[in-house]
């Protein structure tokens, strides 16, 4: 036959289509076999069985497609019909096939945009072979304050396999819950989102040091290497790079010249030093899992320690940097500040261009400068030299919330989230974020993932109490609440405590315990202190006691001026002053210090904290009769995300119609159409 006419035949009786519609549906076959088989942990032999039968079933097909033809009279031999019936039948299967092949792509891509395809469980994404998790190492010294040894050798191991862009490496904060050599290592490995796992133990005794580490792979349940390294605790420093050369080879990740020299260089020689870095490591890892401030500073102390030993550590120069900072940003503490800068300049001498110290550049521009577009260049730097580092992405996420990008920085926190599921300051974060959104429902399936993780975690309690409060449902976030030592609680599970009892009109039980806590807690700041101080005087206010509310606004007034005066660029401050002059009954100075406050948080700079400003100006206006400007704030506020001053959440038409702070403006029909708009 003539090859045209061999051709356009093929074409005539579909081969090409039937052809393409066999591959479409295929493919998808085989995705269904090789993912979602493994995931129900169906045997191998199906999985071999279903891609054979496709296999064998292409030429099958193809041959049929030749020779018979499928008519209302059942399947018939093509010579065997009419040819223009042959046409028409055969033009009615081209179009049965075009449908087959749209409709298959069409399911395709709809389950790809949603992130429902079979390979996307677990982690959002398949489970890569070059995949590592690093769980915690078990320490065999005998002496549990050796622990920190063991915790320093871990983080170390994984800061240098984060170094390796060919490696998704799961963040120390999601394996430091689980044991030491567990049993359990493919339900961690699903859990987490890898196929190996290292595991092992440290044991320091004297000078001597013996770290076992042993590579698993989880999927196949085999070990792929062991090893035992012995060293004098003066020559540690080579044994965390070791193991990440090996892990790399063991997995043919491929090395970049500049990660093989990163790898190659020794952070330190001093071995005391070098134990100071690990104590300090230690310390922050436990920072963000409390948010103490004892421990941040305790941190910083053993980073101080490291450099005095070894001036040319610049890691710990970068670490002492960023712990600086963060103790500025979160705790107000101004000496952070010039102590940030100094240790930073110290960093970027030795090496300016490591990861490590680009890292504490950008922690510097956001937590010290607030300068969110430094801040965003600086990490977006570091992302394209460590793609794989969760911290990166989430940092990348601060900085895109701050500056009011919503869809930008949920996309930065999820993609974290992929890299490092188990979380916990992730989760909250990302939680929150949705909150931020009034998107409650995805913001509770994000807490309960860390109850999972954490049961019946106060913290997490109260922030769930803090969504339903902002929904309108009392009674769910009562139930939240309960059980809670309210006496022992951080400031923010207290704030969402005092909200709910105001929202319930309970004054006299948020009193007492306001007045219990403040003869008895021992706070930790002069700035908490006034907190308790300003809450108790709005709830005697609220009350009805302006002659108790005024006695303890003065004494909150003489506990914050002095720390403003210290502070002046401090927006908290200014709002919590302004909240204090209004329980004076000092309408002027009030609201002259509310507006102080927005003006300290300009819009290019701060756009969702100064949004939390002018919710605490609604406020102040509220309170001495200004109803209109306060309503019109409220409207624009309850269309935008926000990080407010009243609320875990910004405000909902359900927290206008509970809360008694709004109660003078009721009797307006603007505000109660604000009441009446649909929840989110």
């Amino acid at each position: 036959m003539n090859p045209t006419k061999f051709l356009t035949e093929l074409k005539r009786r579909n081969v090409y289509r039937a052809a393409v519609a066999y591959g479409v549906v295929a493919w998808f076959l085989t995705q269904l076999t090789t993912q979602v088989f493994p995931f129900f942990e169906i045997p191998n032999s199906a999985v071999r069985f279903v891609v054979i039968a496709l296999a064998v079933g292409f030429p099958i097909a193809m041959l049929l497609s030749w020779l018979y033809e499928l008519t209302p009279e059942g399947i018939v031999r093509t010579e065997d019909l009419d040819p223009v019936r042959v046409r028409s039948l055969q033009r009615a299967t081209g179009r049965v096939l075009d449908f087959i092949i749209i409709g298959v792509l069409l399911l395709v891509i709809a389950m790809l945009i949603v992130g429902r395809l079979p390979f996307y469980r677990q982690t959002g994404e398949s489970i890569p072979q070059k995949s590592i998790a690093v769980l915690p190492l078990e320490n065999l010294s005998g002496d549990p304050d050796n622990a920190y040894f063991a915790d320093g050798i871990q983080a170390e191991i994984l800061t240098r396999l984060a170094g390796i862009a060919d490696l998704k490496v799961i963040s120390r904060s999601s394996t430091q819950q689980y044991q030491s050599k567990p049993r359990n290592l493919r339900e961690i490995a699903k859990q987490l989102g890898v196929a190996n796992i290292l595991e092992g133990s440290v044991q320091k005794a004297a000078d001597q040091v013996r770290v076992n580490v042993q590579l698993v792979n989880a999927q196949s349940d085999s070990h792929l290497w062991a090893d035992t390294y012995d060293r004098k605790l003066t020559d540690i420093f080579g044994v965390e790079s070791e193991i990440a050369k090996r892990i790399a080879e063991s997995l043919q990740a491929k090395l970049t010249g500049r990660e093989k020299q990163a790898l190659a260089t020794k952070p330190t020689n001093n071995p005391e030093a070098y134990d100071a870095y690990l104590r300090g490591l230690a310390f922050e890892a436990r920072y963000y899992s409390s948010y103490s401030s004892d421990l941040i500073r305790g941190a910083v102390a053993f980073y101080e320690r490291a450099v005095q030993l070894d001036p040319n550590f610049a890691i710990a120069w970068a670490r002492l940097s960023s712990a600086n900072g963060r103790m500025y940003f979160s705790l107000n503490d101004t000496t952070g500040r010039d102590a940030a800068k100094r240790a930073l300049e110290n960093a970027q001498k030795l090496a300016s261009n490591s990861p490590e110290t680009l890292l504490a550049l950008g922690y510097y521009q956001y937590f010290v400068v607030r300068d969110n577009g430094l801040a965003k260049s600086t990490f977006s730097r570091v992302s394209r030299i460590l793609p794989g580092n969760s911290e990166v992405l989430q940092a990348l996420g601060f900085v895109a919330r701050r500056e009011g990008q919503w869809d930008q920085s949920v996309a930065y926190l999820e993609h974290a989230l992929a890299l490092d599921p188990r979380n916990v300051e992730l989760l909250m974060h990302t939680a929150v974020t949705y909150s931020l959104l009034r998107q409650f429902p995805t913001a509770l399936k994000l807490y309960d993932r860390v109850l999972d993780i954490k049961p019946n975690d106060p913290d997490v309690m109260a922030a769930k109490a803090g969504i339903y409060q902002a929904q309108g449902n009392l009674q769910e976030a009562a139930r939240s609440l309960s059980g809670i030592n309210w006496q022992s609680s951080p400031s923010i599970s207290l704030q969402i405590k005092f909200t709910q009892l105001r929202l319930e009109r309970n004054y006299s039980e948020a009193i007492r315990l306001l007045q219990a806590r403040q003869a008895q807690f021992h706070f930790d700041s002069q700035l908490f202190k006034g907190v308790n101080q300003l809450a108790l005087a709005l709830m005697q206010r609220l009350a009805g006691d302006t002659t108790g509310a005024k006695i303890t606004a003065e004494q909150a007034r003489n506990t914050f001026e002095p720390l403003s005066k210290d502070q002046p660029n401090n927006s908290f401050l200014a709002v919590a002053l302004s909240q204090v002059y209004a329980a004076m009954g000092e309408k002027d100075l009030a609201l002259k210090t509310a507006g102080r406050a927005i003006t300290l948080l300009p819009t290019a700079k701060d756009p969702v904290d100064r949004l939390g400003a002018e919710e605490n100006l609604a406020v102040i206006q509220t309170t001495f009769g200004e109803n209109s400007r306060a309503i019109s704030t409220l409207t624009r506020l309850l269309q935008t995300p926000y990080l407010g001053t009243l609320y875990t959440a910004p405000v909902t038409p359900a927290l206008l119609k509970l809360d008694p702070f709004w109660d003078p403006l009721r009797a307006d029909p603007a505000f109660q159409k604000l009441c009446e708009e649909k929840q989110p």
